[in-house]
């Protein structure tokens, strides 16, 4: 596919080598990054009960907040790789740079914890005694 600002590769649009690409990131991160992984299952541990009580707002808000972290976490791990790719020694400006991400996925866990945490307590709530 056209680069649109490089001019690079090849012309023409195609969806499907788009949509392959975006699974084989997916796949790479959630195998080769434990920190995508784990957040990804509990995440499915909690949609599996929301959905079956059909409560939408909260499969909607999970999906949301595990998007969220996920993406940040995914940011991170690129930065980082990226960073040790150009500067293979000790580099200050490197780590302000990982630093800079790491916070990021820092703020994403502390908002994805606190709608699993309440999302955890409600859908606990919903079921009956018994």
């Amino acid at each position: 596919m056209r680069h649109k600002f490089l001019g690079i590769g090849e012309p023409g649009y195609h969806p499907w080598r788009k949509i392959q690409t975006v699974f084989s990131g997916l796949r790479y991160a959630v195998i080769y990054d434990w920190s995508v992984t784990w957040k990804l299952v509990l995440s499915a541990l909690l949609l599996g009960p929301a959905f079956a009580l059909r409560e939408w707002i909260d499969v909607l808000l999970i999906l949301l907040a595990t998007a969220f972290v996920l993406v940040a976490e995914i940011f991170n791990s690129a930065i980082e790789a990226l960073c040790d790719f150009v500067e293979t020694s000790e580099n200050p400006k490197i780590k302000v740079i990982k630093d800079m991400a790491a916070a990021a996925v820092g703020i994403a866990i502390v908002v994805w914890l606190a709608v699993i945490a309440t999302e955890a307590g409600e859908l606990l709530r919903a079921f009956p005694d018994s």
